[in-house]
């Protein structure tokens, strides 16, 4: 059974879906306001709760490029947005405090190094570092899970990676994704799950949605989707390049109550459940004598049908089976019939 476990909690096909609010960068380097977001993704029973963890220095060099979702360089934004330390452990203690999981994503090898020393229980790799597989070994190497987004990836490109966490014994867990914001619902390639499950048999799976809504993560649940990731603000008014893509609070609470569901009606047999009993006593039908019927009669169309309820002996099913027998005992109009009231 494939199964990933963090901070106690199980994740993998036997379980309830986990649902990652992603604060990311919504807060704009205001720790008040990733604090709300972090209470807010509480009351809406969320579990877990990730940010993202930037030092600028070890990231990247000085540039002027645009994500295509900004109007200001990369550089501009991370220096804006990136917390301290302290505003981080603070986050986590927080979020720790009510309950849920606190995950943040590395962009650098100092930023995981002070993930490390912050204690945390497991670590999520953006899209962008799927094929930074110097991060990733540098990750996986403090032996914690490691959950992985794989948009703009292939699974050429997935494979070494997934072979950095076989070598080191990492569990790991594959997020499917398309790094478009928003993605459009006929970009979202929902069978790319079909393709990572057969690519990577051992891995829990997921999907990191930038779809507008919750409809796509619903059916993910349903192709095998263990672990769900959206963008979550307290407000959509905020300002911050992620908070078009972002759930709010209420959007949240009913993708948490969503997933579950689906993934609760999910499995099964096409089998008749004993708990469809009081159902079908009244909703299948019985064959009945549809006039009185004489002792040597012929049972034909002309005086036995099929009729509510379902109490009778012979249901609806076995009507042909009793056309053309001989009663062999009287029988009133809308009787029930019984086997042994005929001959044959």
């Amino acid at each position: 059974m494939n199964e990933v476990v963090i901070a106690g909690r199980k994740l993998g096909p036997q379980h309830p879906p986990l649902v990652i609010a992603e604060i990311g960068i919504n807060h704009e380097g205001d720790c008040d306001k990733a604090l709300r977001m972090v209470e807010a993704a509480a009351q809406a029973g969320c579990e877990c709760v990730k940010i993202q963890t930037h030092i600028i220095e070890d990231e990247m060099v000085p540039n002027d490029v645009v994500p295509g979702n900004a109007k200001e360089s990369i550089w501009n934004i991370m220096s804006r947005c990136a917390l301290t330390r302290e505003e981080e452990v603070c986050i986590k203690r927080r979020t720790e405090e009510l309950g849920m999981i606190f995950l943040s994503t590395p962009f650098s090898r100092a930023a995981a190094d002070q993930l490390e020393s912050m204690g945390v229980t497991a670590y999520k790799i953006g899209s962008g570092e799927c094929n930074n597989y110097p991060l990733i070994r540098h990750v996986a190497s403090f032996g914690k899970p490691v959950i992985l987004s794989t948009g703009m990836n292939d699974i050429s490109s997935i494979e070494p990676a997934v072979a950095i966490f076989r070598e080191l014994k990492t569990d790991y867990v594959l997020m499917h994704c398309t790094s478009l914001y928003p993605t459009p619902y006929e970009k979202v390639r929902l069978g790319a799950l079909g393709d990572l499950k057969k690519a990577f048999p051992d891995a829990v799976l997921g999907l990191s949605d930038h779809s507008l809504g919750n409809y796509t993560c619903y059916a993910a649940v349903a192709l095998g989707a263990s672990v769900l990731e959206k963008h979550f603000t307290c407000d959509k008014l905020w300002p911050g390049p992620d908070v078009p893509i972002s759930v709010d609070p209420g959007e949240l609470k009913r993708l948490v109550e969503g997933t579950r569901a689906v993934h609760q009606a999910m499995g099964g047999h096409k089998e008749i459940l004993p708990d469809e009993k009081p159902t079908i006593d009244f909703a299948y039908a019985s064959v009945v004598a549809i006039r009185d019927i004489r002792a040597g009669d012929i049972l034909s169309k002309d005086n036995i049908w099929v009729k509510r309820p379902g109490t009778g002996e012979i249901l609806a099913r076995d009507y042909e089976r009793v056309l053309g027998r001989v009663a062999k005992r009287p029988l009133q109009k809308n009787a029930q019939l019984a086997w042994d009231d005929f001959d044959g």
